[in-house]
């Protein structure tokens, strides 16, 4: 008799840390309010409940570099946990938003008594920890035209909503914000902008960016490295 083919195990779904946080309190910031920084380090870490929230760490040369853009039900402020003397970090309100918010001592005390919390924040790390890993190799092997492509469709995969043409419709990213991601300087990212735009891969004001995500991938897949 032949033998049946090994089945490879299913990977487990990953802990929701809000299935396993109570209600907290909820503040609200405006458009460009700053929610900690450096001289106000957080103590805490937020959910966003509606809006989006930018995160920033301080270069050694004094630019700001932007870690991610956060949505509703995403969470922020882990490196609160590090309970460094000196941080770098920024998190400001991209648009008028609110977050709930938990000190990392009501964490650690909810963890005691409820240990999946534990498992889903480590999860939720390790996530992260694999996505930053992508950021840095791609800081290391392409120009900037392609770190610039992958970072509008990042942005498009996880802040976008698909339109009925197949395009994906976004917020109005600034070109300086965008320079922050991808670390380079506004005008340059200025100038592949308009050509992503000339070349037809994605058309932009200040109401958003409209983006052909599967026509640009496929100019990831064909554009050479080097620049």
């Amino acid at each position: 008799m032949g033998t049946s083919p090994a089945i490879a195990p299913q990977p487990k779904a990953l802990e929701d840390p809000l299935a396993h946080l109570p209600c907290s309190t909820i503040l609200e910031y405006r458009k460009g309010q700053t929610i900690y920084s450096q001289d106000q380090p957080s103590t805490s870490i937020y959910l966003v409940i509606d809006g989006k929230v930018k995160v920033c760490r301080m270069a050694d040369d004094g630019r700001q570099v932007v870690v991610d853009i956060y949505q509703p039900d995403e969470f922020f402020g882990e490196s609160a946990f590090l309970g460094l003397p000196q941080r770098t970090e920024i998190a400001v309100a991209l648009e008028n938003t609110k977050v709930m918010t938990w000190t990392t001592a009501e964490i650690e005390e909810i963890a005691t008594r409820r240990p999946k919390l534990a498992i889903a924040l480590l999860q939720l790390l390790v996530q992260r920890s694999m996505d930053f890993g992508s950021r840095i190799e791609s800081f290391s092997v392409d120009n900037i035209a392609r770190r610039l492509a992958r970072a509008l469709i990042r942005f498009s995969e996880r802040l976008g909503h698909q339109t009925e043409d197949g395009s994906v419709q976004m917020i109005p990213f600034t070109h300086e914000l965008l320079s922050q991601y991808v670390g380079t300087s506004r005008e340059i990212v200025t100038h592949y902008m308009n050509q992503f735009r000339r070349q037809g891969y994605l058309r932009y004001s200040r109401k958003g960016i409209l983006l052909h995500r599967e026509a640009l991938k496929e100019w990831l897949r064909q554009e050479p490295l080097a620049a």
